[in-house]
């Protein structure tokens, strides 16, 4: 057990900090601190010692000069018991701090705005802080550190009971400290790498470092025999309101439900059905219950054990609908009283409050690939519109059409490759997904309407890329579509073209393929 007589606290979140303060002072501990953290310190009537006074040494140059000092890491590095660490402290008046309650300057936060400029950013790189984290972490066998308020109501425990903390407690911080230090690190290297970059373009970095917290751990993987847990900002993102804890699926399916959804966050009443991360049903209306209508319509089968995803406060008439099939997960932006009252009552169902946009998250993918290796990506964020749509064919697709495409292209870009969807201007009529050949995904995609009961005439065939053989589309024609876009750029675009021209399709080109593995 190490005893804590003196503690550091410097911190530019305040949570928490009064009530840990107030927790050291009643055991006893004495209080040093640096600028703006003495000050509410002293605000809320705590005793405190300014950090200048206990160096002897006053705070310069806008505060970037106060903290390095070998007082302090003196007083944090020398080895308790070590005879000449002793001695070299006593020589040089080095008093032992015991505690350590440090969090960084907010560059994450600081550059997530937009149009930060570039002194700001720099102006948020802590120097003292972490140099303080990494003294006391290193010397964790005598001193305390804590990076995360988190933490702070176990370290007061702990002293308050027995005046200073456990080994497994110590160890425990001091590996937490290391890890956030390093993600710390790692979000300056990828913005000062972007913002030094000769051109504005997005620029991959020259290593990868992969930092981030445990989340929460999780029963099991993707099958019961793999071990798993979620790591990162997830929570900041999402909020669970009801039911059991989120499965590794779960987790997979909701977060690309609410990519989709977000496509979606500024039209009217939209919804989302998902299942193993594809959309089986996407519908618009003039309320959600509608909207969930008509999405539900595409596919009855599929949405059995699925992701649900809407762009505005779930209301009660949508989900009494809802609620007549089992779903694992509905995604909100909130829920409104009586829809949450009547969700409840499913004790298995996973109700997510979105708290923040994830697309706003950093914008890159990354997936392992095993062999100790990891691709990064630009995330697809490319939002088509009309004016980047090429109409290829001698007819041009009616305001309903273009519609039709606008809207199932934004979908589309969310079905795993080979993808073919048929559209209307407000849901979707027949989905096919994953397939080894663009043309099975198309005879999927009329088998489900069929399947459904829907009819495709009229309807706008959307494919992720392009068509490699006119088979395609003249399948899409024959089942009933009347118009199609794709992105364009095969060999054999004149062809697919012509038979277009044949059979009176409206087609345009986006000259963007979605793609997706």
């Amino acid at each position: 057990m190490a005893k804590i007589q003196r503690a550091l606290l410097s911190v530019s979140d305040k949570t928490g900090l009064i009530p840990l303060a107030q927790a050291l002072l009643q055991a006893g501990v004495a209080l040093i601190s640096t600028g703006g953290t003495a000050k509410a310190l002293r605000d809320a009537g705590l005793e405190v010692m300014d950090l200048s006074a206990y160096t002897g040494f006053p705070e310069m140059m806008d505060g970037r000069v106060k903290t390095l000092h070998p007082k302090i890491h003196g007083g944090l590095l020398y080895i308790r018991g070590n005879a000449t660490h002793e001695a070299a402290a006593r020589t040089h008046e080095i008093q032992p701090i015991d505690l350590v309650v440090v969090n960084l300057y907010p560059f994450e936060q600081t550059v997530a705005r937009q149009n930060v400029t570039l002194h700001e950013a720099i102006e948020n790189i802590d120097i003292g802080g972490p140099s303080m984290l990494r003294s006391a972490a290193k010397n964790h066998e005598s001193v305390t550190v804590v990076v995360d308020p988190a933490d702070y109501a176990e370290v007061a425990r702990q002293i308050a009971e027995t005046g200073g903390t456990t080994l497994e407690l110590r160890r425990k911080l001091a590996a937490k400290v290391f890890a956030r230090t390093a993600e710390y690190d790692g979000a300056i290297a990828a913005h000062l790498g972007k913002a030094f970059a000769p051109t504005a373009t997005a620029v991959l970095p020259s290593s990868l470092a992969l930092q981030a917290p445990l989340a929460q751990t999780l029963r099991y993987g993707e099958n019961p025999h793999q071990a798993a847990a979620l790591y990162g900002r997830f929570h900041e993102y999402f909020q669970q309101l009801h039911g059991k804890e989120l499965s590794f699926n779960n987790i997979l399916d909701l977060t690309a439900a609410a990519s989709l959804i977000t496509e979606f966050a500024a039209d009217g009443p939209t919804l989302a059905i998902l299942k193993h991360t594809n959309p089986c049903g996407v519908g618009q209306g003039a309320n959600l219950r509608e909207a969930w209508d008509k999405a539900y319509a595409t596919d009855k089968q599929a949405p059995f054990g699925g992701i649900i995803a809407v762009n505005q406060p779930l209301d009660l008439a949508c989900a009494e609908a809802i609620v007549e099939i089992f779903s694992e997960v509905i995604v909100a932006p909130d829920f409104q009283p009586d829809a949450l009252a009547l969700l409840q009552k499913k004790k298995n169902l996973r109700l997510l409050k979105v708290l923040k946009n994830p697309l706003a998250a950093r914008p890159w993918d990354v997936r392992s690939v095993g062999a100790d290796s990891f691709l990064l990506q630009e995330r697809d964020l490319k939002i088509t519109t009309v004016g980047d749509l090429k109409v290829v064919t001698r007819r041009q697709p009616t305001p309903a059409e273009l519609q039709a495409m606008l809207f199932g292209w934004r979908v589309v870009k969310h079905i795993k490759s080979n993808a073919i969807l048929y559209a209307n201007a407000d849901r979707t009529v027949g989905i096919g997904a994953g397939q080894m050949s663009r043309v099975d995904s198309s005879r999927i995609a009329v088998w489900k309407a069929g399947e459904a009961g829907l009819s495709l005439k009229g309807s706008v065939v959307c494919s992720d890329a392009f068509f490699p053989f006119p088979d395609g589309l003249i399948a899409a024609a024959e089942a009933g579509a009347t118009a199609a876009i794709q992105p364009g750029g095969s060999v054999r675009d004149a062809e697919v073209i012509a038979a277009a021209d044949e059979r009176n399709l409206a087609m345009a080109f986006t000259g963007v393929r979605h793609f997706r593995h």
